[in-house]
């Protein structure tokens, strides 16, 4: 079987293409980047949704397929890329040529909601291009995905890392209804479909067993991955929601936006039947997302999702806030008189005294950076490090000083050689 498959270097384009190619069939990606992993039997072709709007620009690409999945989609616009153009007008072109060329089943990556009740942009793109597909006359297959759980998923890390707080956020009382499916039963449910000689013209939701409330799925995400404690949940004002849905609209990486939120608040549930049908099993619950070998590595990673930005904010904050005593919040003259004890010239003392306050500030504001070198880290240890040596010299008394000054300098060396470890690591996230 030759398969035309668009976003295969997607979250779930990629797993269908590799289980595509598993089955022995000739898969045929078309995307802007070439997949990092192009199995054996996987061709690529680059085109660009942008620049695909028109039948002509497919008529190469469907000549002998035999089965087209579009698994194209975004969350959110960019300057670049806009729902109109990657979820109506390029797959609405695709599924045309398609259509005129023969191909005798097309499956469509649509979304639950895109359906008459459908208000926000994303769905009401999505439910375009699902309803010209449906005015084809050719076989199609329109699944509706709910919230998508998977290893390296996006939103799977923002669930793990939620569900991993002591307490966690929920938008007003955290009643709305969700019905997450695994991506290791969608990808099996499609390919279902992808490999069935026969089968009607369908939208076919691809949900979870059953739906929960926003809490419950929360109580089961963090008992699957083994987190004993009981949830413990803060209610957010829905202003206060709303607030910071009006600010992710203008922070182009930001997952939560006024149509995620309306979304969220609309609930995003389905019949399990056809999923079912299709894996001749119940799809897996969000208590059995996390595998048993596999409870304990997530689990870390959650936590230090949340645990590594704390500990970036901490550390510039110490920075900062000596950097702010040492421009005048502490007399000025004692702090000089400590760096003429300290060996510093009293000629020098002021330009020693307001550049390290200069340094310490730069320092705090670097580490505050989203775009930071792990080398930092290295030069925030290196400077404490001389800072302490210099002291452990010239002013020993200090190691016996009941509040332990120069004492604090070993934990905040180890917490950031932590961090220098951690730098480039797959836990690490831009604060």
């Amino acid at each position: 079987m030759k398969i035309l498959l668009t976003g295969a270097s997607g979250f779930i384009g990629n797993r269908l293409l590799h289980a595509l190619s598993d089955r022995g069939c000739d898969v045929v990606c078309v995307s802007r980047r070439r997949p990092k992993q192009l199995p054996a039997r996987a061709t690529w072709t680059g085109l660009d949704f942008n620049h695909a709007a028109h039948t002509s620009h497919w008529a190469a690409a469907v000549r002998g397929i035999h089965v087209v999945v579009n698994a194209v989609g975004i969350l959110r616009e960019s300057p670049s890329q806009t729902f109109d153009t990657i979820h109506r007008a390029a797959p609405c072109a695709l599924f045309e040529a398609a259509a005129r060329a023969g191909v005798r089943h097309i499956v469509q990556i649509s979304a639950l909601g895109a359906d008459e009740m459908a208000q926000s942009r994303y769905h009401l793109s999505k439910k375009a291009a699902d309803d010209y597909l449906l005015s084809l006359g050719v076989r199609a297959s329109i699944v509706q995905p709910s919230l998508v759980y998977g290893p390296g998923g996006t939103s799977a890390a923002m669930f793990e890392t939620f569900a991993s707080l002591p307490l966690i956020p929920v938008p007003g009382r955290g009643e709305q209804l969700v019905q997450p499916v695994h991506i290791d039963d969608l990808i099996p449910a499609v390919m279902a479909l992808v490999l069935s000689e026969i089968g009607p013209t369908r939208r076919i939701p691809m949900v979870g067993p059953e739906p929960l409330t926003l809490r419950q799925f929360y109580a089961e995400l963090r008992a699957s991955m083994g987190i004993q404690d009981r949830a413990r949940y803060l209610p957010v004002p829905m202003p206060v929601m709303q607030a910071m849905a009006w600010l992710g609209n203008r922070l182009p990486r930001a997952l939560l936006d006024r149509e995620t939120l309306a979304m969220l608040e609309r609930g995003n549930i389905g019949d399990a039947g056809d999923i079912t049908a299709l894996l001749r099993r119940p799809p897996r619950s969000p208590r059995e997302f996390v595998r048993a070998p596999e409870r304990a590595g997530v689990a870390l990673q959650a936590r230090l999702r949340w645990l590594l930005p704390v500990l970036r904010v901490s550390v510039a904050l110490v920075w900062l806030v000596t950097g702010l005593i040492s421009l005048g919040l502490y007399p000025v003259e004692a702090s000089l008189d400590l760096l003429r004890r300290a060996g510093v010239p009293a000629a020098l003392g002021p330009l020693f005294l307001y550049g390290a306050a200069g340094l310490d500030l730069a320092l705090g504001a670097l580490t505050l950076w989203p775009r930071r070198s792990r080398w930092l880290w290295a030069a925030q240890a290196g400077l404490m490090a001389l800072y302490t040596a210099v002291i452990t010299i010239k002013l020993p008394e200090f190691w016996l000083h009941p509040y332990g000054p120069l004492l604090k300098n070993i934990p905040m060396l180890a917490l950031l050689w932590l961090l220098y470890e951690m730098e480039d690591s797959r836990w690490t996230t831009s604060s």
